[in-house]
């Protein structure tokens, strides 16, 4: 067993050559910024889901201000109002 002056401090460890490690690993080849990346967002703009979400996070509201915990009703109710003006400015 090794005494505690044959210990050396994990800074003083060798590390290994990080520019052979660097190169064993395979490189992937590099996407043009100009290809689509092939992934398609839903449509967030549908007013039928904001109306849902809407509703849903104003049910959230009530069970938090009626439970008394008034920083997650407020919380709910931001989310609401995001969904609120979603349906205002799809309707315009």
């Amino acid at each position: 067993m090794k005494t505690t002056s044959e210990i050396r401090p994990a800074a003083a460890q060798p590390r290994p050559n990080m520019k052979i490690a660097a190169n064993a690993m395979p490189q992937r080849p590099q996407l043009r910024k100009t290809e689509p990346s092939g992934f398609r967002r839903p449509s967030a703009k549908t007013p039928q889901n904001a109306q849902k979400h809407y509703e849903h996070y104003l049910a959230l509201t009530r069970t938090e201000d009626l439970s008394g915990d008034r920083i997650a009703a407020e919380n709910y109710f931001q989310h609401a109002e995001h969904y609120w003006r979603s349906m205002h400015e799809s309707s315009n």
